[in-house]
């Protein structure tokens, strides 16, 4: 089973740069996308073909253009949930939850913490109210695969520069410590585990032609449960794949 992961930063306008053909091409079983940035209904047929996946679920924000999640599945979800049940994050459209083949995948676009203090603290309450919702889940036998794009960078690894960015928000040790949390409460970074020394970036910002010098971070993560850990095979960041400034990421399980 592949499941493919991408923040493509505007689905409209990832789609005019190749990004949604090469997704078609990998024939994924599960695609999950963050940062859509428009509702289903302003996609031509041309702009994404549906074709090969059986359900198609979109979680736009309230916000016109911004945010928003959007997952496709080659077979039909056993459930689907939108949002996590707190109005406060799901006015913004950054949860998908859905239940299929053992176990319950969270497609989310976590909150970004730079713009000020407000919008730091709404970033790490949304860690804290989707942990205690995985607590739950988890304390009723539930496995758990949470993707997307995490915002934050959790070790010195994950990024190019991390002695500049300590007080950074996306680096920040507040930030860092609640990826900790998850880890501390059963969850596994599949990447990290499977390549604890390998250096690669998932995210590049547009100035100073980052990208082409690889001066990068890696945001965009599969935290699985532990049980789930032996089903898992690979965990591929596709850098060289444009069309957004955050590259896919695909998770291989059995």
């Amino acid at each position: 089973m592949k499941i493919i992961t991408w923040n493509v930063n505007g689905i409209r306008a990832a789609q005019k740069k190749g990004a949604l053909e090469w997704l078609q091409a990998q024939s994924a079983d599960i695609v999950g996308l963050q940062e859509i940035k428009a509702r289903p209904e302003q996609l031509t047929d041309m702009q994404w073909d549906q074709s090969g996946y059986a359900g198609v679920v979109w979680n736009p924000a309230q916000r016109p253009g911004y945010s928003g999640v959007a997952s496709f599945y080659k077979r039909e979800p056993d459930r689907v949930t939108l949002g996590l049940g707190f109005d406060r994050f799901d006015v913004e459209g950054r949860v998908i939850q859905s239940v299929q083949n053992g176990f319950r995948l969270f497609n989310i676009y976590f909150p970004n913490g730079q713009r000020d203090q407000e919008r730091l603290d709404y970033k790490l309450d949304f860690y804290a109210h989707l942990l205690d919702r995985c607590q739950d889940l988890r304390a009723e036998g539930e496995s758990i695969i949470i993707t997307g794009d995490f915002n934050t960078a959790h070790n010195e690894i994950d990024l190019k520069n991390p002695k500049e960015n300590q007080k950074t928000s996306g680096f920040m040790p507040v930030e860092r410590a609640w990826i900790d949390r998850y880890i501390e409460n059963g969850f596994v970074d599949a990447y990290r585990q499977l390549y604890p020394e390998k250096v690669e970036y998932t995210w590049w910002t547009y100035r100073f032609s980052a990208r082409t010098r690889n001066i990068g971070w890696r945001l965009d993560y599969f935290l699985a449960s532990e049980d789930l850990m032996p089903r898992i095979r690979d965990v591929i960041i596709h850098g060289d794949v444009l069309g957004s400034d955050h590259c896919p990421v695909t998770l291989e399980i059995d």
